[in-house]
């Protein structure tokens, strides 16, 4: 059993990440179980997916329940934190370094909390990169998720090859070349 949580902000293409390792999952025959938490992602709320994978015994639960994540996928820094609980002992977080500001910090009725990063670190084993930039110089910022799917790929049992066939079933066809180098810069990484 793999279980992974995927945490950012709506808009950043989580739930985009999510259906890419369902259908990376299935293409190989493992029983894989997503769901969706979110509440405000039009408007730059905060948004939790869970993926489970396993193949060797059923999933009765597509939930991921605290200290289980071998993985966090965090495409924001303050997401990371807040994902902390999920996280085993010996899981990793991939983190995305970008820092969006919440609707309270924007109105000035919050501060953004100080040293995230620094947080993480001290609590998980991190692998940090500035997703954001890498997608940028591939052509688009929008592929920072795929940027990081490409890092998570070196964790995971699958080829290269097959995680390039799940992109280029879930990415519209127009923004194929541009997401399948974000993915080799995040696998090279």
């Amino acid at each position: 059993m793999f279980n992974i949580v995927i945490v950012g902000v709506g808009g950043q293409g989580t739930l985009l990440a999510s259906k890419i390792l369902g259908q990376l999952a299935m293409n190989n025959g493992y029983d894989v179980r997503v769901s969706e938490v979110h509440g405000m992602s039009q408007r730059g709320g905060s948004v939790v997916t869970y993926v489970r994978i396993s193949n060797d015994q059923p999933i009765y639960s597509s939930i991921v329940e605290q200290g289980q994540a071998d993985v966090v996928l965090a495409f924001e820094n303050l997401e990371a934190v807040r994902a902390l609980p999920y996280m085993k002992k010996e899981g990793t977080m991939i983190i995305n370094t970008q820092e969006i500001l919440p609707m309270p910090v924007i109105t000035g009725a919050a501060q953004y909390p100080a040293n995230c990063l620094e947080r993480t670190r001290a609590a998980v084993k991190t692998i940090e990169l500035n997703a954001v930039e890498i997608a940028h110089e591939c052509g688009t910022y929008k592929a920072s998720n795929v940027v990081l799917l490409g890092v998570l790929a070196k964790t995971m049992p699958f080829s290269a090859e097959e995680w390039k066939k799940a992109i280029t079933s879930c990415v519209k066809p127009k923004f194929l070349d541009v997401n399948l180098m974000a993915f080799d810069r995040g696998y090279n990484y």
